[in-house]
């Protein structure tokens, strides 16, 4: 595996999740999600590019506090697993302020979760890593869980046999979190 400059971090987010493949895998597939902003022309070919507003709560119970920042998020083709399907996924500031972390992954969905994953660059460089470590990962974790939420929303809209969270999973027994080390 290629070395990775010490300001850009491994994330590892799962929300166990009832998921209903097929739906996921045509919901995915659309020229236009609901839910994830504005279709936009990609750069890269065989990807869908959408410009939306990213959100970082600063805290759990303080909804009302949230920046936001404009942004594009990237979707590759939809790929079929062994046990499910991959979408190849990014997002980066939409100006050339970067005030949000750049992100490039892939969003993995079986049966039983869904799975973000992948390497984040927080905005400000080796400084801005150095807060991030020091806040625990808030910029990764928030940005990484609005768009989790956002999946999760796309994935199981319309669907009555599945049903939304109200928000990620906590409970420790819960296999859900940030990875700092390598990515499994």
């Amino acid at each position: 595996m290629a070395s990775v400059p010490p300001h850009v971090i491994p994330l590892r987010l799962v929300q166990p999740l009832a998921v209903d493949l097929p739906r996921a895998v045509a919901v995915l597939s659309g020229e236009s999600i609901a839910g994830l902003g504005t279709p936009t022309p990609s750069l890269r070919s065989g990807f869908r590019r959408y410009l939306t507003d990213l959100s970082l709560p600063i805290r759990d119970h303080a909804p009302s506090i949230v920046f936001r920042k404009a942004a594009f998020v990237d979707l590759g083709e939809v790929r079929e697993t062994s046990d499910g399907c991959e979408v190849e996924i990014g997002w980066q500031s939409s100006s050339l302020a970067p005030l949000f972390p750049v992100f490039a992954g892939r969003l993995s969905l079986t049966r039983t979760q869904l799975l973000l994953e992948g390497y984040y660059a927080p905005p400000g460089g080796e400084l801005g890593a150095a807060l991030d470590r020091a806040f625990l990962g808030i910029a990764a974790r928030g940005t990484a869980r609005w768009f989790l939420e956002r999946a999760v929303e796309m994935v199981c809209a319309g669907a009555p046999e599945i049903e939304p969270p109200g928000q990620l999973s906590t409970d420790p027994a819960q296999p859900i979190g940030i990875s700092r080390g390598a990515t499994s």
